[in-house]
């Protein structure tokens, strides 16, 4: 068996986990990233935890497509099976319960990690915990898919289509995972279960608007690899077609690392200009 981990700390602790457990014998640790990392015989089997809150947001399509062709046998088995990224149109405000939008105590150390290592502050993705699936306005959509076994495309372009089922506002669209670890298993939710991973929310229009049942919203979600060519930048755009005629044309870049700052609302009242 190989285990291969480029964290340090990680690194470190697997080590120690090896000795502890007597298993140096039956394991093989690697330091590095397993796209640059070379060894033999090559594997059956392939498990591996670099699946995000969106199901690609981690680099899993590059890495996992890499791990197929250089690290398994033919016919070698990749756990997790599947990943996709659900979508259904929110309005942000609705998701907090009438709480203020503002960032966790907790979040703001990471933050202004994230800023230090990008050299400059942009517009993160929001990650909203604990979100509630009430505050969807319309059934979800599948707008991203990685087969980990078949047909794994790292870019995609997937453009859905969500009927408005009951009256509220939209200012954006939330985005979640769900998991098969296995093909027949009972998918993992990441918004209706408790899970390590939470919901992404884009926003797409400068102010709420309100819709009512038999509105449409047609959404465009590209997915293509950025500059380090493994993480991915997503690119969104939409158009609202309301029951009273009338259209509402939204889109955001949002990318890996970088890109613009304060350039929609919600992020003008998280970031306020000093």
């Amino acid at each position: 068996m190989v285990a291969v981990e480029v964290i340090p700390d990680s690194f470190r602790q697997a080590a120690a986990n090896l000795t502890a457990y007597r298993l140096e014998d039956q394991v093989t640790l690697l330091r590095g990233e397993s796209t640059k990392v070379d060894f033999a015989p090559k594997a059956d089997l392939c498990v591996a935890e670099i699946v995000g809150s969106l199901a690609s947001a981690e680099g899993a399509a590059v890495v996992l497509g890499d791990a197929k062709r250089r690290h398994l046998v033919p016919g070698g088995v990749v756990v997790p099976h599947r990943a996709v990224t659900q979508a259904a149109p929110v309005c942000l405000a609705d998701l907090f319960a009438k709480q203020p939008v503002a960032f966790s105590a907790a979040a703001l150390t990471y933050l202004q990690a994230i800023f230090d290592w990008s050299g400059r502050p942009f517009d993160v993705r929001l990650r909203i915990e604990n979100a509630s699936p009430d505050a969807l306005l319309s059934e979800s959509t599948t707008v991203e898919e990685l087969d980990f076994n078949g047909d794994l495309r790292a870019g995609q372009c997937t453009t859905t289509r969500m009927t408005i089922t009951r009256a509220g506002r939209i200012d954006g669209v939330l985005t979640w995972l769900q998991l098969w670890c296995l093909p027949d298993d009972v998918p993992l939710d990441a918004l209706r279960m408790k899970t390590n991973w939470a919901s992404i929310y884009f926003p797409l229009f400068q102010a709420p608007v309100f819709v009512t049942p038999g509105a449409e919203l047609e959404l465009t979600f590209v997915v293509t690899i950025g500059d380090d060519g493994v993480h991915p930048d997503y690119q969104l755009s939409d158009t609202l077609r309301t029951t009273d005629g009338h259209e509402h044309v939204g889109t955001l870049a949002s990318a890996h690392h970088g890109g613009p700052f304060r350039a929609q609302p919600i992020y003008r009242q998280l970031f306020p200009a000093t």
